[in-house]
């Protein structure tokens, strides 16, 4: 059975969702604020985390960046408000999906269903790639890195290099940096975009993909450039 924490000041908002999530066969604990939050993923381990944004004491893009240093665990951040340098912000803390109040708790279940089963997938994927290291084959320079515009990719460290400095990528920028690479010289939509890194399930809108591709430029510095913006189509990135 899942676990998931629900992080919120408002007690009607945490039961309305922990009388949901029961439903749904969710493991269900629940934390007042940020901190309270933090202390709970030190002592224990969730499959997601649903978590407020405005609390007293500890916001959650705080707490977010707090647990995401000690555990992986994926986040649904709620929040009255849905600016963009709001959602920006959420992704830049690693925020998995951005859900405005007020909100339907049954796409909020949905929301819950993708980004657990997603992570799930991931960590297989990551678990698989690194138990594929002691092959040969798979440690050529030609398999292991991506490689082009002064930017290198390495797929078994899942490191990011742009002429020759490390940058770090959220797990959101580095997927999609990924999938442009290997795709260089095609056009991407953002629904395919979308479906390749969040699911065919996701439910949030395509501008989503915009507001991550504008963070992983700005963490490209002078190599910006090499994602492209293709008016009314996508964005690829050209070798």
């Amino acid at each position: 059975m899942a676990k998931i924490l629900v992080v919120d000041d408002e007690d009607d908002i945490v039961q309305l969702i922990e009388r949901y999530a029961k439903r749904e066969g969710y493991e269900v604990e629940t934390a007042g604020d940020g901190n309270e939050a933090i202390e709970a993923c030190r002592q224990n381990d969730y499959d997601a985390i649903i978590m407020d944004v405005m609390m007293p004491d500890t916001d959650g893009f705080t707490a977010c960046k707090k647990i995401h240093t000690f555990k992986d665990i994926p986040v649904i951040m709620l929040s009255a408000r849905g600016t963009e340098y709001d959602k920006l912000f959420g992704f830049e803390v690693g925020v998995d999906d951005y859900v405005t109040k007020p909100f339907s708790p049954k796409e909020l279940m949905a929301r819950i269903n993708v980004v657990i089963r997603r992570h799930t997938d991931n960590n297989k994927g990551y678990s698989e790639g690194a138990e594929a290291s002691s092959d040969p084959a798979f440690n050529s320079v030609k398999d292991r890195f991506l490689e082009g515009n002064g930017i290198k990719v390495d797929l078994l460290g899942h490191n990011v290099y742009v002429d020759d400095e490390k940058q770090e990528l959220t797990a959101k920028e580095y997927a999609i940096l990924v999938y442009l690479m290997e795709n260089k010289g095609i056009v991407l939509t953002r629904d395919q975009i979308l479906n390749k890194v969040w699911g065919y399930d996701y439910f949030g809108d395509d501008r989503t993909v915009d507001w991550q591709i504008k963070l992983l430029r700005s963490k490209l510095g002078n190599r910006r450039e090499a994602v492209h913006t293709i008016r009314g189509a996508g964005y690829k990135f050209e070798p």
